[in-house]
């Protein structure tokens, strides 16, 4: 579990994140969603330890990250991992040299037994034919199942997607947010996901906070989405017309 208490955090006179405090639980897939300018970045970076809040605490499982020594910072941070936005993969490396990469950056461990990790977590993702090519010799969501891959490789306590279905198309969206839903629970992950995706959000939106102009505007599930009345919210979540077709049918089953 992740718990953020009333943190804060400015650059200069911009006062970017002011005051949240939430929980995120393990096993659950917890999305943080906002309009540009709402503070997740930010709020996503405080999190892996990137910002420091000058106000507030954020604890791992009960280790606040503030009162660690610095070493015991270093061992929190490699319990973490990340799915960049453009999946971040070096372009130089074949998957499974991206794969080893935190393998071979961060751990003692033997050519022969980085090598069978990469084949377990590959597996995993349903890539198993894709050790030796290269990102630009595959496709967009199989860059994010290589990323992910990589992402999981060290056993991470901590998981943080950064708009993971940005540039995919419907359908290998849904794939890779079930992806991460299952590793979620198989792995028993702390996962916290910053999206704009309302899909998203209807597919896997075990929790959810909304944040407006760096506050915590509303949290809760897929299904409390539906029935609040918070103006901010129903503005983001149905500016599409879909998104108003199923919000007025829920309105309409509820009479």
């Amino acid at each position: 579990m992740i718990e953020v208490s009333n943190i804060h955090k400015s650059f200069g006179d911009a006062h970017v994140l002011k005051g949240i405090s939430t929980h995120f639980d393990t096993g659950k897939t917890n999305l943080v969603i906002g309009q540009s300018g709402s503070g997740k970045t930010v709020f996503l970076k405080c999190l892996l330890g990137l910002f420091t809040p000058e106000e507030g605490s954020i604890s791992y499982d009960g280790k606040i990250y503030s009162e660690l020594s610095g070493d015991e910072k270093r061992d929190l941070r490699q319990e973490m991992g990340m799915v960049f936005q453009g999946s971040a993969l070096f372009d130089s490396m074949t998957v499974a040299g991206n794969v080893k990469f935190p393998l071979e950056m961060f751990t003692k461990q033997s050519v022969s037994e980085m090598e069978d990790r990469v084949d377990v977590v590959l597996k995993r993702v349903n890539l198993i034919d894709a050790h030796q090519k290269y990102p630009s010799e595959i496709s967009g969501g199989m860059q994010k199942r290589v990323a992910i891959a990589r992402a999981i490789v060290m056993n991470p306590q901590y998981l943080f997607c950064d708009e993971p279905n940005s540039g995919l198309d419907p359908k290998t969206a849904i794939l890779i947010d079930n992806l991460i839903k299952e590793i979620t629970e198989e792995y028993d992950i702390t996962t916290v996901i910053n999206t704009h995706d309302m899909n998203s959000v209807m597919e896997i939106g075990e929790k959810i906070i909304f944040l407006k102009d760096g506050l915590k505007e509303w949290e809760g599930t897929k299904n409390e989405i539906f029935k609040t009345d918070n103006e901010a919210v129903t503005n983001f979540v149905y500016s599409s017309e879909l998104f108003k077709k199923v919000r007025q049918m829920y309105i309409e089953e509820r009479n």
